[in-house]
C-alpha cells in the first residue's frame, strides 16, 4: 500500500522534493522509464506553476489502481487568483508570470487524464492522471468514477481514516471509516473495518456494519458508513454509525443520508438501513468529520460535472477543518 502524500508548495526547493517523491512512487508502481519521465515533468511543471501563481499551494500525490492497471494521480490545489480564460492559459506561449508559458500545455499532453477547475479570484484545482504501461486503448469500465482525498492530520504520518469500494456491473459498494482519534491506533480500527467490508461484499450495508461492530471490539472503534448503489433498481441503501456524512446530489434534488450516533466496536444503540432514490448520472459524496458540513456544491458553478477527484480536492481545500484526519469520497455514475 502506498500512502497519499500532501506537499505544501510555496518555494522552489519544494518543487524538486515533489519531483523526487513522485518519481519514487512511480518506480514502486512499476512505471517504465518513459512513464516515469512523464511523471517527473508533470509534477515539476505543476509545482512551478503553484510557486509562480498560487496562494496556499498544495500538491497531492496518490497511487491509483484500475483492476490490473497502476497509475498516479496528481492533484494541485490553490487559493490563488484563478484563471479568467482557461483555454487561453492552456495555449503554448501564453504567460502572466514572465515564463515561456508552455507548462499547462505540456502537462495536458503528457497526461492520460487532465482537467482544470478554476474560478476567477477563487483559486484553481488541477488534475493529472498518468497510467503505467501497458495501458489498453479501452481500460476496464466501472459503473462509478471515483475521486478520493484521504489525508492525516498534519501531526501524524498515517491517517486514522480509511475507505474502500467494490464495483461490479449493476452494483457498487462504498465504505468510509474514521478510527476514533488519530494516529496508528485509529488507523488499526479503520483498517479492521475495511477488512470486514472486503470479506463481506455480498452482504448489505447494515449487515456489514453489524459484523464490523463485533470485529472492532479489540480496537479503539470507528465511525463507519456503507452505501450500496443498485443501478437497475436506481436505489441507494445506506447505513451509518457515527459522524460520517453522506449525500446524493442531482440537478433536481439532494438527499442527505442518515447516520446514527455511536462508535462501531464499542457503543452502538441502533443500526438501521435507509433506502434513497439514485438518479441517472448521480453524484454521491461521503466524508468523515475532518471536513466541515457547511459546503454547498451549488456555489461552485460547473464543478459537479468535473472529475470526482477535482470535486473531492476542492471540498478538501475549502472545508478541511485542519484538526483531524479527513476523507472525502466522491462517486459519479459514468454516462
Amino acid at each position: 500500500m502506498i500512502n497519499p502524500v500532501a506537499l505544501p508548495i510555496v518555494e522552489s526547493s519544494q518543487a524538486g522534493e515533489a519531483r523526487r517523491m513522485a518519481m519514487a512512487i512511480a518506480s514502486r508502481l512499476g512505471f517504465n522509464d518513459t512513464e516515469r519521465g512523464k511523471v517527473g515533468i508533470v509534477v515539476t511543471e505543476v509545482a512551478n506553476n503553484l510557486i509562480q501563481h498560487a496562494k496556499e499551494g498544495l500538491l497531492l500525490l496518490q497511487a491509483k489502481t484500475d483492476q490490473d492497471l497502476a497509475g498516479m494521480e496528481i492533484l494541485a490545489l490553490d487559493k490563488g487568483p484563478g484563471m479568467y480564460n482557461i483555454s487561453q492559459c492552456m495555449r503554448d506561449g501564453f504567460s502572466t508570470g514572465g515564463t515561456p508559458g508552455n507548462g499547462l500545455g505540456a502537462v495536458s499532453r503528457l497526461s492520460d487524464r487532465f482537467e482544470i477547475y478554476s474560478v476567477p479570484d477563487g483559486g484553481t484545482a488541477l488534475l493529472s492522471q498518468i497510467w503505467a504501461l501497458p495501458n489498453p486503448a479501452s481500460p476496464p469500465q466501472n459503473p462509478l468514477e471515483i475521486g478520493v482525498v484521504c489525508l492525516p492530520i498534519k501531526s501524524e504520518e498515517v491517517s486514522g481514516d480509511g475507505w474502500a469500494i467494490h464495483q461490479k456491473s449493476g452494483r457498487s459498494l462504498l465504505l468510509v471509516a474514521d478510527g476514533l482519534g488519530h494516529g496508528s491506533l485509529a488507523a488499526q480500527a479503520s483498517l479492521a473495518a475495511i477488512n470486514v467490508f472486503h470479506q463481506n461484499i455480498q452482504k448489505s450495508p447494515k449487515e456489514i456494519i453489524e459484523l464490523a461492530h463485533a470485529a472492532l471490539r479489540s480496537t479503539r472503534g470507528a465511525a463507519m458508513a456503507v452505501a450500496e448503489i443498485d443501478f437497475a433498481q436506481q436505489s441507494v441503501r445506506f447505513a451509518g454509525v457515527g459522524n460520517i456524512a453522506g449525500c446524493i446530489l442531482s440537478p433536481e434534488k439532494s438527499n442527505n443520508m442518515v447516520s446514527y450516533n455511536g462508535t462501531v466496536g464499542h457503543e452502538v444503540r441502533k443500526i438501521q438501513e435507509f433506502v434513497y432514490p439514485w438518479p441517472s448520472g448521480g453524484l454521491l459524496i461521503m466524508h468523515s468529520d475532518g471536513l466541515g458540513t457547511q459546503w454547498n456544491l451549488d456555489r461552485y458553478l460547473g464543478l459537479a460535472v468535473k472529475h470526482p477527484s477535482l470535486i473531492a480536492g476542492v471540498l478538501y481545500r475549502d472545508f478541511n477543518r485542519g484538526r483531524d484526519d479527513v476523507t472525502v469520497l466522491v462517486a459519479q455514475e459514468e454516462t
